[in-house]
């Protein structure tokens, strides 16, 4: 991007819009010659971009930044009326250590390696169903969304929240809609996420009613969130709260993740064909689907407590800062040649699920879904392909967990 063309851009808020695989051009220019600068975004509010691979990661490391919203200061990136929620509902992605720390430790143990593991059998079975269910539908195209992205995580999630299996279709259609944000400052699909999000909430708070009345309220997410309710260590407001904090979470990321990963595979065929020939390599693959995409990217947000400086630049105390992960994840210093896409890459080490004490806790989970879907999408349907030119997928360019709306295929 020249120079010219960047300060126009600059002059613009943030954010802009996101290509379909890339980040917005102007990151590049912005690592190289203002890796921290200032915007304002489309809240009208002043934020600071840091966008190299080692100052993300120093800021999301750094005590001096704060995840507490309720901060002055605090970015908000979308809509200026956007307020921070009463302390007693207020999300844990919200808060800072010790708060943050005890509904971690509350939590975490459903998301350990052995736990989610012991669940790849089930999972496995209901891939296999709807992979099934794809082979005998005698219509095509067919959309991969619908048919294998959305119901899968969401089913997953229904299991370990807890949500009885009468009530899983309405589970997973309420999931879907929260995933159709699409452009978050288009008024109309923010006032239909937030009416999908306010259902949601209603009916996890219903959910959690009903176990505080039982005896034994179970042990699955909602038991423990309300044993641990009843016994005063977090408020009971939090039952409902953090049971759809989870839900938006670990849904409409793994969701995005099948239908974008699998359409970037489909961009490459090579490494697709050598990934079905070696099925030992999806695991790999899949980090660097994680790197190379970053589909949660205009989620992480802080602000300074203290003033500190980052990349040679001070950020006053009380100023907001934006980590760019896709930013940092494109950084040609770290990932030589990031912006190409390769499944032999070691990309471990990437921002896809943030850094420090608030790095994504379900990824154990999203890893263990990601690896069964591709395994067994590239085992059992290996002639897939794309129905309709990329050019006409139509990608959600704004929404701050990125993905498609629809992915027709066919074989």
């Amino acid at each position: 991007m020249n120079p010219e063309t960047a300060q126009v851009t600059l002059a613009t808020s943030f954010p802009w819009p996101r290509l379909p695989f890339d980040p917005p051009e102007i990151y590049a220019w912005l690592r190289e010659e203002r890796p921290v600068t200032r915007v304002t975004t489309r809240a009208g509010e002043p934020a600071w971009l840091v966008t190299r691979y080692d100052d993300v990661r120093a800021v999301l490391a750094d005590p001096r930044v704060s995840a507490d919203i309720r901060h002055p200061g605090f970015p908000l990136i979308f809509s200026s009326h956007e307020e921070s929620a009463p302390d007693n509902t207020r999300s844990f992605l919200r808060m800072d250590p010790p708060e943050h720390t005890l509904y971690r430790r509350l939590l975490s143990k459903n998301f350990q390696v052995k736990r989610v593991e012991a669940m790849r059998p089930a999972v496995q079975a209901l891939v296999d169903d709807a992979i099934d269910a794809m082979l005998t539908n005698p219509h095509r195209p067919i959309d991969l969304v619908q048919a294998l992205a959305l119901p899968v995580p969401s089913t997953v999630l229904s299991w370990i929240l807890g949500v009885p299996v009468e009530d899983q279709a309405f589970f997973n259609k309420i999931a879907e809609q929260l995933g159709h944000r699409g452009d978050g400052s288009d008024p109309t699909v923010m006032d239909q996420a937030r009416n999908a999000h306010a259902e949601l909430h209603a009916y996890v708070s219903r959910l959690g009613a009903a176990r505080e009345a039982a005896e034994d309220p179970g042990n699955d997410i909602l038991g423990q969130l309300v044993k641990a309710a009843r016994e005063g260590v977090i408020p009971p407001e939090q039952v409902a709260n953090i049971a759809l904090v989870l839900t938006v979470a670990g849904h409409d990321t793994t969701a995005s993740m099948t239908a974008l990963g699998t359409l970037t595979l489909l961009q490459h065929p090579a490494q697709l064909a050598e990934l079905q020939q070696n099925p030992a390599l999806i695991p790999n693959a899949i980090e660097e689907l994680l790197r190379y995409l970053t589909i949660v990217h205009l989620v992480v947000t802080r602000v300074a407590t203290e003033d500190l400086e980052v990349g040679g630049v001070v950020i006053p105390a009380g100023e907001g800062i934006i980590p760019l992960n896709f930013a940092a994840n494109r950084d040609d210093t770290h990932y030589p040649d990031a912006d190409r896409f390769d499944i032999h890459r070691q990309a471990r080490d990437h921002m896809a699920f943030g850094y420090g004490v608030h790095q994504c806790m379900g990824q154990p989970l999203a890893r263990m879904e990601l690896h069964v879907i591709f395994e067994t999408l590239l085992r059992r349907i290996p002639t897939l392909r794309l129905a309709i030119p990329v050019e006409d997928v139509p990608f959600k360019s704004w929404a701050n967990i990125n993905g498609v709306f629809e992915l027709p295929v066919t074989w």
